[in-house]
This record gives C-alpha cells, structure tokens and sequence, in this order.
C-alpha cells in the first residue's frame, strides 16, 4: 500500500531532490505540495513548488502557505545556499499552472478530514503550516497518520547558532506548538544529515539514471555544493530534505532514538531542539514534555544507493 504523504516545501535545492525522489517513489503518493517561506520567500517557494510539478509531468494540487514566521519580523532567507531563486544560479521559466486556491493549513486539514488515519504530513521546511493547520483542526493529531520532519539538531551543533537548525530556528514559535501536539512525530536533524556528505559523482549518476529529475538536481546543486565547499578540502553536499522520505520506504536503514523534547523560544536558545532519551532524568520540566523520535544514525551507503535506484525508476 502507497503511502499517502503532503510534502510541506520550501523549494530549495534539497526540496527538489526530495520532491522528485518522492514522485518516482513507487510506494508515495503525493497529495499535494504546501508551500511554506524558508529557503526562499514563500509566493518563490510556491511557484517554484509549480515548476517542479511541471518538470516532473505531475498534476497536483500546489498551495501557497505562511509568509510569515509565528513570532517576530520577516525572515532573510537563504539565498546564499540556493540562489536568488532558489535553484542556484538557474532562473527557472514561470510556471504554466496554477496554485490551489486554498491555504496550505487547509489543504492539509481537508485531506486528513478526506482520509482519516492515513496521510503522512512530511515537512521539509519551517512549520509555521502544521501550526497554523493545528489551530484550524484542534483534532489533526487523531486525523493523521503521524509527522516526519525535516529539522533540527538533537544531540549535535546548529547550522544556524550553536543550538539551533535552520528549519526550526526560522519559526521557533511554530515548531514548539507542532512539537507539542499530541502525534506521533520523527525528526530527522542534523545529526544525521550533517554526518551524511554526498559527493559530485552522486549527482552526475542521478544525471546518468534520469536525464530530465536528475539532470535538474545536479544542475541546481553545483550553487549549493559551491557553499557546502567552502571550508572543506572535498567537494560536498548535503541533501537533507529526502531523509524523512527515505525512512517512510525503508526504515531499516535508521536508527532511531525516543526522548522528551522542548523547543527553545527565548534569544539565546531560539530554535533549539533539547532531547532528554526516555529514562535518563528524574526531572518533570523534561518527563512531562510530549516524546518523539529521533534519527541518530543512517546507512549511508544503502541510502545513496536507495535514492539512485529510485531515480532510475
């Protein structure tokens, strides 16, 4: 049975790769992609989202969703990782289609009304959308399936400041309330994405396996491989996004860690996400805090070889 996922997105060069690996996953079907500022600002992300359907031959619903972090002014972006448009130095064409009139938060309450038990919300960007969606359907939690999401850092630095990933440091207030609804939610941070490095020969075979999805990534990742090079002797990147979309195939290769979770708010810790594991402190402040799971470890060789085989699909 597929997998019924909505890819919350902030198209993004990871998002891409992610987004293609998960239409050519056999076993996912994407309701639809919401849209969410992070990357890049969100009305970008959202045509972006459109063009990536297009390249792709998919017709889906696309939606616009929160410009906005929770709390506090507008974000900077990110457009020293992805470009001025979010795909390195490519300018990409508008898009022919058109977004789905609905917000992203409805777009996700009306499908997990529309299929009760069964959806995935898989959220590779800021989570001002699940938050907003939170407040439009207090009982999403008993709706959907669970959470997968993109963000984070457990048990290792930020990218961001010393404490906090960049998903969850752009909207700080969002992500506290998603972490304290009461579902089953798998965060897959930093600690393993940081600790999985992709060289310049993955891209060139996603190329080799799929001129059109994987000829796109590896023209979009050259600006990206650019800035995760700059301190290295190698020559790297990172794709963090497809990582929750890789567990939900094959979960084998992860493991995972289950602990007590608070969300920084404060000016110091903002986007902080502290992980007590199940068992090992006395303290209520942290016991009574909701629990999820967490990625520690992933086999970087089936992994790779997982989204190459999935492109050749």
């Amino acid at each position: 049975m597929a997998h019924k996922i909505i890819l919350d997105t902030d198209p993004g060069i990871d998002d891409a790769m992610a987004i293609f690996f998960a239409f050519q996953s056999p076993d996912i079907e994407v309701l639809g992609l919401t849209t969410v500022y992070g990357n890049v600002p969100v009305t970008m992300a959202a045509q972006n989202a459109l063009t990536l359907c297009e390249i792709a031959g998919k017709d889906i619903p696309v939606t616009k969703g929160v410009g906005m972090p929770w709390v506090g002014p507008e974000s900077t972006y990110a457009h020293f990782v992805h470009g001025d448009y979010g795909f390195g130095h490519i300018k990409p064409e508008a898009p022919k289609t058109e977004l789905d009139p609905r917000s992203s938060a409805q777009f996700i309450v009306d499908m997990a009304r529309k299929y009760p038990g069964e959806v995935t919300l898989v959220a590779i960007g800021p989570l001002g959308n699940l938050a907003l969606a939170l407040r439009l359907e207090p009982e999403l939690p008993k709706l959907v399936k669970g959470v997968t999401i993109m963000g984070g850092a457990a048990f290792v630095r930020g990218n961001v400041t010393p404490l906090a990933e960049a998903n969850i440091w752009n909207d700080a207030y969002a992500a506290e309330i998603v972490f304290g609804a009461d579902w089953d939610l798998t965060m897959f941070g930093l600690d393993v994405t940081n600790d999985t490095p992709f060289s310049p020969s993955f891209v060139e075979t996603l190329e080799e396996k799929n001129a059109k999805l994987g000829g796109f990534v590896k023209d979009t990742a050259q600006f990206y491989m650019d800035f995760y090079s700059a301190n290295r002797e190698d020559r790297v990147c990172f794709f963090h996004d497809a990582f929750p979309l890789a567990h939900l195939r094959h979960p084998e290769l992860f493991e995972l860690t289950e602990g007590h979770v608070r969300v920084g708010t404060g000016e110091l810790d903002r986007g902080q996400t502290a992980v007590a594991p199940k068992g090992t402190t006395p303290s209520p402040l942290w016991n009574n805090a909701n629990t999820i799971k967490v990625a520690t470890k992933v086999d970087h060789a089936k992994l790779e070889q997982l989204f190459i085989d999935t492109y050749a699909l």
